[in-house]
């Protein structure tokens, strides 16, 4: 082959991986992704229309969106092992961003086409955000505000589901309506015994086969147990709602459009659906990356998974996500390449072009048991009680994003997650950790007294270590401390900032120190600086800082600084602790 021609080969191969995969895939591995693919659409399947029914959208456009996403990641995706679909957390999402926009008109095929510009905006973004190199922004959503918003939607998703489950339908549109207005409903007696027993057995032994027996397919095989039920025991005249008959053939071709006015709503929850999506997607790459001995490119995942929402949208789907519990499936079957996919999508076509009723007598319930099954996956028990144990403040970050999502609804949960994120990283350089540093007995160098208390001090010096940048939001802080270790009596005569952790220093807080430098001196305090790192030293010299803050009071190591100290004012070593402390 041609050098040019191997060169184009290569670069096609950067931008379209599932090309560079194809060209180089070894028949050996189709064995072993023909297994995979198979049994990872037994969870395809059920799973793509019960999620698809989450989102308030009709059952066969999650086979649609399933379809489509394989598709699309596998030409797009770097990871040879994500499965990407329809998936829980995003369905209360996409609901509550699509629903009010079509009330007035309700028709399905006005939701499908809302819920479709949704997919191509949710794309967009997430292309771009790849194409721009934006993977950071998968890191708004802190750990604790995960496990919060998780549960909140696993709260959230459950109790919506509960109506379904029991046989018959409630109109709420929020988490304590809709428990309310399930509960009042079951007062009045409208349970459909039939239907609840179909959804409590199809639970239960999904339930109970994840947990004693996970390599079976449990979604499938309660599946398959409920349409029997509904054939033996005719129980669609019991008032079981059920399935019906899909659509046949594959989905079509579609440009959506909306109303111009409707756009910026559909924006806005196409920022925090992509946000999700991306959050689920990198964390999930990385999970498995360490399987496969691979590296996660961030960048590269934005674009497959951006690219799989693109391609759901043009054929009546909706946005996607990577699943975690679809991808482990696939990887314990044997898959090792995007192969895996492109099986599963043929075989949900198959399906559609050659038994679209396959699914027709397959009861509501039994997808309202799938779905509650997933949200109980979703939910972390665990996580919190490990963060009420470990970290106070982060457990409170974590109630505080569970609340926003139970109370306020999916979309303003996830605002409020991603604002107690940056608020909680906002506070952490705010308020940092300080410490007052002194010679501890056995121990070489100097340390937190908090934890260290000394053995030993030199009379009249305070060490002061700032554990952060030192920008406008903390330039009070680093003062209003610096003041009182200087109006401790006996009066320090040498405050030594231990400067290591100081990594910036901006032109508020370099005003700060030229007025705070005067102050001291003035009171017979001089401030010093050891371990300053050089670029800080530059910018403080570029601030002009130079004209208060002499070379001599900057030393490479808190040692030099203390033996300079000790050599200055003739003292030596004492006994006990120092009289610095912080408050």
């Amino acid at each position: 082959m041609a050098p040019q021609t191997t060169s184009s080969w290569r670069a096609l191969g950067r931008a379209v991986p599932g090309i560079a995969t194809l060209r180089s895939y070894r028949p050996s591995l189709f064995g072993k992704d023909l297994v995979a693919g198979l049994v990872v659409t037994t969870l395809l399947i059920p799973q793509g229309m019960a999620y698809a029914e989450l989102a308030g959208l009709p059952a066969i456009t999650g086979l649609y969106t399933t379809i489509l996403a394989l598709l699309g990641y596998a030409l797009f995706g770097p990871s040879r092992v994500l499965v990407l679909g329809p998936d829980s957390s995003l369905g209360p999402m996409i609901a509550a961003t699509v629903l009010p926009l079509v009330a007035a008109d309700g028709s399905p095929e006005t939701a499908v086409a809302y819920a479709s510009v949704l997919a191509l905006m949710v794309g967009a973004i997430t292309v771009l955000a790849g194409v721009l190199e934006l993977g950071f922004v998968a890191d708004l959503l802190s750990r604790p505000t995960q496990i919060g918003y998780m549960n909140g939607l696993a709260l959230t998703i459950m109790v919506g589901q509960l109506p379904k489950l029991f046989g018959f339908s409630v109109d709420a549109d929020s988490l304590l309506a809709e428990a309310a207005a399930f509960v009042q409903a079951v007062a009045d007696g409208e349970t459909v015994g039939a239907a609840l027993a179909v959804g409590v057995a199809c639970l239960a032994l999904i339930v109970v086969l994840q947990r004693v027996w996970p390599v079976f397919p449990s979604v499938l095989g309660a599946v398959v147990l409920a349409i029997a039920a509904v054939t033996v025991f005719d129980l669609e005249d019991r008032g079981v709602s059920l399935v019906g008959e899909l659509p046949a053939g594959f989905p079509p071709f579609t440009i959506p459009t909306v109303p111009l006015e409707d756009l910026m709503l559909l924006f806005a929850g196409a920022l925090g659906i992509a946000l999700v999506s991306l959050t689920d997607t990198i964390s999930t790459a990385s999970v498995f990356a360490q399987k496969t001995g691979t590296e996660v490119d961030g960048n590269r995942e934005m674009i497959g998974v951006g690219a799989a929402s693109v391609a759901a949208g043009l054929f009546q789907g909706f946005p996607v996500s990577t699943s975690g519990s679809r991808t482990a499936v696939a990887f314990q079957s044997g898959s090792r390449t995007q192969v895996t996919g492109l099986v599963g999508a043929a075989a949900i076509v198959a399906m559609l072009l050659f038994a679209p009723g396959l699914l027709r007598n397959l009861p509501q319930p039994a997808l309202a048991a799938v779905v509650i099954a997933a949200s109980l996956s979703l939910a972390d028990i665990a996580g919190l009680r490990r963060l009420h144990r470990q970290r106070r403040s982060d457990f409170v970050l974590a109630v505080v994003a569970f609340l926003g999502v139970a109370l306020l609804g999916v979309l303003p949960g996830i605002a409020v997650a991603v604002g107690m994120s940056i608020l909680n990283v906002f506070r952490r350089v705010w308020w940092p950790h300080q410490a007052v540093l002194g010679r501890a007995s056995g121990l070489r160098g100097y340390h937190d007294t908090a934890y260290h208390p000394t053995t030993e001090h030199l009379p009249r010096l305070a060490i002061y270590r700032f554990d952060a940048p030192l920008l406008f939001a903390n330039a009070r802080t680093f003062r209003d401390q610096v003041r009182r270790l200087g109006a401790i009596e006996p009066t320090p005569r040498w405050i030594i900032v231990a400067a290591e952790s100081i990594t910036d220093v901006d032109t508020t807080a370099a005003d700060m120190l030229e007025d705070l430098e005067q102050e001291l001196a003035e009171a017979g305090t001089r401030l010093v600086f050891a371990e300053l790192k050089d670029a800080v030293r530059a910018k403080m010299k570029a601030y002009e800082l130079n004209r208060t803050v002499h070379a001599d009071q900057f030393y490479p190591t808190v040692r030099t600084a203390v033996e300079a100290y000790a050599s200055a004012e003739g003292v030596d070593w004492e006994p006990g602790p120092s009289a610095y402390r912080l408050d």
